[in-house]
């Protein structure tokens, strides 16, 4: 199998693959492009937003519209996300997207997440080896990651959930629930009660935006 099918697989791949120079020289290419691009977009002026758009449009493999975000962004390709329309990114998203990260529409991220798709073998002896894996993270819509947020491979997050700042996600999290912690946990469904209430007992006013 290529790298490209071993990493469809979920089996281990290397960057420097020996069966496949050509690929792997092919891959780092690709990263390269990646850093250059979020090495760009960051050292653009803040009114510069024409600008930033354009260098995003490149950076990620799909972009929807409305896509707001702040820099610096740092990313292993870029390529291999995928963007829905009305998102927004705060400061400091760092995303390894050695594979798939499919982000879905009215997506928030508070500043300094991380999503990583790549892991490697627990055991000391095949870790030197070199071999890692990645697993396709998925964020579904109108789901709201907290500042400072870890998800780890393979995580999908629900449709419409919230999780909380500092949280490590290293399992799928369902739909419409808040969940926190290290490791993340649900710790209760949205329900009718957060139509009325913001945050705790503070009720919204009845102003139209």
């Amino acid at each position: 199998m290529t790298i490209k099918e071993r990493m469809a697989c979920c089996q281990l791949f290397t960057d420097d693959d020996d069966h496949y120079p050509q690929e792997a020289e092919e891959l780092a290419r690709a990263r390269q492009r990646g850093k250059i691009l979020c090495y760009e977009i960051n050292r653009l002026h803040p009114d510069d937003i024409k600008g930033r758009f354009a260098l995003m449009k490149q950076l990620f493999g799909a972009m929807g519209d409305h896509v707001w975000m702040e820099p610096p962004v740092y990313m292993s390709y870029g390529s291999n996300t995928c963007l829905g329309d009305y998102i927004y990114i705060n400061f400091g998203l760092t995303i390894v997207d050695d594979y798939k990260v499919t982000i879905g529409n009215y997506v928030m991220f508070g500043p300094n997440v991380t999503i990583a798709v790549t892991n490697h073998p627990v055991h000391p002896d095949k870790r030197r080896e070199g071999g890692m894996f990645a697993l396709p993270v998925v964020i579904e819509d109108d789901a709201w990651i907290g500042g400072g947020a870890m998800i780890a491979p393979g995580v999908t997050i629900g449709k419409g959930s919230v999780i909380g700042a500092g949280s490590v996600v290293t399992k799928d999290i369902p739909g419409n629930v808040i969940a926190a912690g290290n490791p993340c946990k649900v710790l209760r469904e949205i329900t009718e009660r957060d139509r009325e209430y913001y945050y705790k007992d503070m009720r919204f006013d009845q102003v139209e935006w």
